[in-house]
């Protein structure tokens, strides 16, 4: 099972998480919403399409832009479709 890890909290867990490009990305369902702030930050991918993000937030520490998503990723990139990835200092293990 995989486990999105910051701060000592688990912010996600799935054994359906999917690979790309080095990254799982977790059902939405399998996050735990309430570590999670919207962010107003985009970048976009040349084939994944725009990506989306969120602050992680465990006990008033916020670790801005540490969780992207694709609202409407490219036809390329449908199997990212409804998932959320993890970066800066949150460890997936």
């Amino acid at each position: 099972m995989a486990k999105a890890v910051w701060e000592g909290t688990i912010i996600a867990e799935s054994n359906e998480t999917v690979m790309v490009e080095g990254n799982h990305y977790f059902p939405e369902g399998s996050v735990h919403k309430e570590n999670l702030a919207p962010s107003t930050r985009t970048t976009v991918c040349p084939w994944k399409g725009t990506a989306n993000y969120y602050d992680v937030v465990v006990e008033g520490k916020r670790n801005e832009g540490a969780a992207w998503y694709y609202a409407n990723p490219s036809s390329a990139a449908q199997q990212i479709r409804g998932r959320i990835a993890f970066w800066k200092g949150v460890k997936v293990e």
